[in-house]
C-alpha cells in the first residue's frame, strides 16, 4: 500500500513537473510566434445605412464581437463591438432603428501578419485597442482580438499588464510597479530582446500614468479644454529602464482670453496631482523639473508652436542640449491630434532649419566619447572604491546620432532602433552600418537592464546606470571594447557630416 501510494505521488509529481515545463515551453513559444500563425477571424461587413438592431442581430447570430461597416475590405468606414452597443446604444438611449453609421467607431488599428504576437499586444495596449485589423499587400485580410492573443500567453508580462490596467488605487499601482524588477529579470533570463523589454516597461509606466490621470480627473472634474498628456525622453522613445523618472508635458487647446487663466490653473493643478501620485508609486519626480507640473511645460498649442520655432531658429549649442528631448515625444492620454498638429508644425520648421541647427544637434552626439584608452582598454571611473562605467552615457551617442539623422531626413519615429531601421531603408545607413548600431544599442541596453534588476533583487539597492567592471566576464569586456569602436567610428561620421571643421 505504501509503495503504491509513493508511486502515485511520484507519478503526480512527475506529471506536475512535466506540465510546468510545458507551460514554460508554450510561454517561450509565444515570444517568437507571428500573427499569421493565429487563426484570425474573417471580416464581416454591414452597410453604413443598416440599422443598429440588424447589426446586433447579425453579431448574435454569427457569434462575433466585432462587425465592420463598409462595402468591402478596401472600403472599411468603421466598426462596432459589443462595447459600442453597450456604451453608445444602451447607455446612450439611442434607438435600435438608428443607422449604424451614427454609432460606429473610426479608430481602426492594423498590423502586418508577419509581426510577432508580442508586437501585436504592445500595439493593442499602446492604442487601447481590443481589436486589430490584419493588413497585407494594402488589403485587410482579417482581424484578431486581444482575448485571442492573450489565450496564447496564459502567463508572463502581458497578463501582468492587463492586471495593471484593472488597478485603480495608488497602493495597488505601487505594488505593480514594485514587481517590475522581478519580471524584467525573468524575461532577460529567458533571452527576450532588450527592445521588447523596454516596450514592456514603457507600457506598464504608460498604463499606470493613464490610471492616475483618470483618477485625478474623477477627483477634480473634467478638463475645461481638450488636452494631451505626453511623455518625453526615454519614455517618449519607448526605451524606459528600471531607473526612470518623470519626463512629461501638457498641450491644451487655445481658448478665448477670458478663459485662459481658468484653463491654465486647472491643468497646473491637474499636473501637480498626477506627478505627486506617480512619485508615490515609485516613478520619481524629475530632478530637472521636466514635468507638466512645472509651468514651463504646460501650455496652449499656439504657445508650444512658438517654443519649437524659437528652439529651431536659435543657433546656440546650449538650446540644442536643453531642448533636444522635446524631439522625442509620444502622446499617452487625451487628444493625440494636438501633439500631431504640433509635430506637423515642427516638420515644416525643420524643412527651413538652418545648417547651424543640425550642427548643434551634431555636437550633442559628440559630448560623450566611448571610454577607451589609447591602448583600447576600457577606461573607468572610481566610484565607491570600484572601477565603474556609465552605460547610459555610453549609449547616448547612439540615441543622439539616430535623432539628428532622423530629423535631418524628416523621420518622425522616436524609438532609436526604429529610427536606425528607417534610415537604412532611406539609404542613409548601409545594411551593415545599421546592423552594427542596432546590435550595439541592444547589447548595451540588455547589460543595463540586467545590472539594474540585479542591484534591486540581490543587493536591495536602487537601480543605477553605473556598471562595475569587476562584474563583467572576459567575453563581455571584449564585446564592449568592440562596441566602443563602433560608436567612435560613427561619431567620426557625425563630425564629418554635421560639424565639418570640428
Amino acid at each position: 500500500m505504501v509503495m503504491k501510494k509513493s508511486q502515485g505521488i511520484i507519478v503526480r509529481f512527475c506529471n506536475l513537473g512535466r506540465m510546468k515545463q510545458e507551460t514554460v515551453f508554450l510561454s517561450d513559444q509565444f515570444y517568437s510566434k507571428q500573427v499569421r500563425e493565429l487563426h484570425f477571424r474573417h471580416l464581416r461587413f454591414e452597410n453604413s445605412s443598416a440599422s443598429i438592431r440588424s447589426c446586433a442581430e447579425r453579431m448574435a447570430r454569427e457569434q462575433v464581437s466585432c462587425l465592420f461597416i463598409g462595402e468591402s475590405s478596401q472600403q472599411i468606414q468603421g466598426y462596432i463591438t459589443d462595447i459600442t452597443l453597450r456604451d453608445r446604444v444602451l447607455a446612450g438611449g439611442i434607438s435600435p432603428e438608428t443607422p449604424v453609421s451614427q454609432i460606429m467607431e473610426y479608430n481602426m488599428v492594423s498590423i502586418h501578419p508577419d509581426s510577432s504576437l508580442v508586437e501585436a499586444l504592445m500595439l493593442m495596449f499602446r492604442t487601447k485597442s481590443r481589436y486589430l485589423l490584419v493588413r497585407e499587400n494594402e488589403q485587410f485580410i482579417g482581424w484578431i482580438s486581444r482575448t485571442k492573443v492573450l489565450t496564447e500567453q496564459s502567463q508572463g508580462p502581458f497578463m501582468f499588464i492587463q492586471s495593471v490596467k484593472e488597478a485603480r488605487q495608488i497602493p495597488e499601482l505601487k505594488g505593480k510597479w514594485d514587481r517590475m524588477p522581478e519580471i524584467i529579470d525573468l524575461l532577460l533570463s529567458r533571452g527576450m530582446r532588450a527592445g521588447i523589454v523596454n516596450q514592456i516597461i514603457s507600457t506598464v509606466a504608460d498604463t499606470i500614468t493613464q490610471r492616475v490621470i483618470e483618477r485625478v480627473i474623477k477627483e477634480i472634474g473634467p478638463a475645461p479644454a481638450k488636452f494631451v498628456f505626453f511623455v518625453l525622453g526615454s519614455e517618449g522613445r519607448g526605451e524606459l529602464t528600471l531607473k526612470t523618472d518623470q519626463d512629461n508635458a501638457i498641450i491644451y487647446e487655445d481658448k478665448a482670453n477670458e478663459q485662459r487663466e481658468m484653463v491654465r490653473a486647472y491643468f497646473l493643478d491637474f499636473a501637480t496631482r498626477v506627478s505627486t501620485a506617480l512619485d508615490q508609486i515609485g516613478i520619481d519626480f524629475c530632478e530637472g523639473e521636466l514635468m507638466a507640473m512645472n509651468p514651463k511645460w504646460t501650455h496652449s498649442l499656439s504657445h508650444w508652436k512658438r517654443n519649437y520655432e524659437q528652439w529651431i531658429s536659435d543657433a546656440s549649442q546650449e538650446t540644442a542640449m536643453n531642448y533636444t528631448t522635446f524631439f522625442d515625444c509620444r502622446a499617452i492620454y487625451g487628444e493625440a491630434d494636438l501633439l500631431e498638429e504640433l509635430q506637423i508644425h515642427m516638420g515644416k520648421l525643420l524643412e527651413k532649419a538652418s545648417e547651424r541647427f543640425y550642427i548643434n544637434l551634431g555636437h550633442n552626439a559628440l559630448q560623450f566619447e566611448p571610454p577607451l584608452t589609447f591602448f583600447r582598454n576600457i577606461k573607468s571611473e572610481k566610484i565607491d572604491g570600484e572601477n565603474q562605467i556609465n552605460i547610459k552615457q555610453i549609449m547616448r551617442p547612439i540615441v543622439d546620432l539616430a535623432r539628428v539623422y532622423a530629423l535631418k531626413y524628416q523621420i518622425f519615429e522616436t524609438n532609436t532602433v526604429k529610427r536606425i531601421e528607417l534610415l537604412r531603408q532611406r539609404g542613409v545607413f548601409s545594411d551593415s552600418e545599421s546592423q552594427e548600431l542596432i546590435h550595439a544599442f541592444n547589447y548595451l541596453m540588455s547589460l543595463r537592464l540586467e545590472n539594474q534588476s540585479q542591484l534591486i533583487l540581490t543587493e536591495n539597492s536602487k537601480p543605477k546606470n553605473y556598471l562595475k567592471l569587476s562584474s563583467l566576464t572576459k567575453v563581455q569586456s571584449v564585446t564592449l571594447t568592440e562596441i566602443f569602436k563602433v560608436i567612435r567610428d560613427f561619431q567620426a561620421r557625425i563630425k564629418l557630416t554635421f560639424t565639418r571643421s570640428l
